[in-house]
This record gives structure tokens, C-alpha cells and sequence, in this order.
């Protein structure tokens, strides 16, 4: 399989779906009041357990699609800036599938009947008041903040690309932009 010069209109589209539901997820996370134990789950967590489980649907549909649609390293790029680019790449995935399951763990061992978008009731990863669960839940808040800053340097890393070194990095993954050939 011979690696293609630039993202595809699906990889792309994965991609940004993934940022405008990691915004919507933060901006749910932050209004969400502290947890307590003996708290029962609102609305919101309704809404963060929801979406989280969204992020985690689309973030394996974008690693699979990764895996089988590779796209070859930009060639201008220093071999230290494409292995920092491909280690921020891969802990955004791993930081990624484990802040949705710690919280989906830190949900089940609080025994926190939790359904999908009010629908659906999801199922318990752990047994309420589990060691387990309590041990993956507790590193939930410390994943978001990793995650947190992996974004902040991916994203600044595009800017630098884009005004400091003038290069068609960045643009190899907006929408609509014709392709680099």
C-alpha cells in the first residue's frame, strides 16, 4: 500500500468532527458541577457521558481509518519536527480513548445509571464501589488536562506552520482546500 501526499476528504472530515465535539465536550465538562460522593448525575452528565461515547465512536473510526489510509510525512518537514508530529498524533488517540473510558469507568463504579442522549441505557464497564473502576475513574481529570495541552501544542504547532514557517502543513487538513499534489 503506497502512501498518499495529503489527507482525504474523509480523514478530514474525522478530524474536525472530532474538535467540534471535544469543544462541546469541554464546554459540558466545565458547567458540570463538582462530583461529590452521594451525588446523583444531572442532565449534564447525561450530555458529557453522551458525547463522550460519540468522541469514542468517531476517534476509533478515525484511528482505523488512519491505519488503513496512511499519508506520507510531509517531505519538508525535519525528522525531529515528523517524529514530534507523529508522537503528538498517536497520544491524541491513546490520551483520547483513555480520558472517554476512564470517565465511562468513573461512571459505572459510582453506579451512576447513565443512558445515551436520554435513549439508550448504557451498560456498566464495573460494578458500583469497584477498586478497579475507582482506580481508572480517579485518573479521568488528570487525562482531560493531558488532553488539553496535546491540543494546545497540535494546534500550535499548525499556527507556527502556518505563520512562521509559511509551509502547506496545516492546510493538508482544512476543508475544501485543493489538494497538494
Amino acid at each position: 500500500m503506497s502512501k498518499r501526499l495529503h489527507y482525504g476528504a474523509t480523514a478530514k472530515l474525522l478530524h474536525w468532527l472530532v474538535v467540534v465535539l471535544l469543544i462541546i465536550q469541554y464546554a459540558i465538562g466545565w458547567r458540570m458541577p463538582d462530583i461529590r460522593p452521594g451525588l446523583t448525575p444531572g442532565d449534564e452528565m447525561t450530555w458529557h457521558v453522551s458525547f463522550g461515547l460519540v468522541i469514542l465512536t468517531v476517534i476509533v473510526l478515525r484511528l482505523v481509518w488512519r491505519l488503513t489510509h496512511s499519508v506520507a510525512p510531509e517531505s519538508s518537514l525535519h525528522a525531529w519536527q515528523r517524529l514530534g508530529s507523529e508522537a503528538v498524533h498517536w497520544l491524541l488517540y491513546l490520551v483520547i480513548l483513555a480520558t472517554t473510558l476512564s470517565g465511562w469507568f468513573f461512571a459505572s463504579m459510582r453506579g451512576w445509571a447513565i443512558s445515551w442522549f436520554f435513549v439508550a441505557p448504557l451498560p456498566m464497564l464495573t460494578a458500583q464501589g469497584s477498586s478497579l473502576g475507582r482506580f481508572i475513574g480517579h485518573y479521568h481529570h488528570n487525562l482531560s488536562w493531558a488532553l488539553l495541552i496535546l491540543i494546545a501544542v497540535h494546534v500550535a504547532a499548525a499556527f507556527v506552520h502556518l505563520f512562521w514557517y509559511r509551509d502547506r502543513i496545516m492546510q493538508r487538513m482544512l476543508l475544501g482546500l485543493p489538494k497538494r499534489t
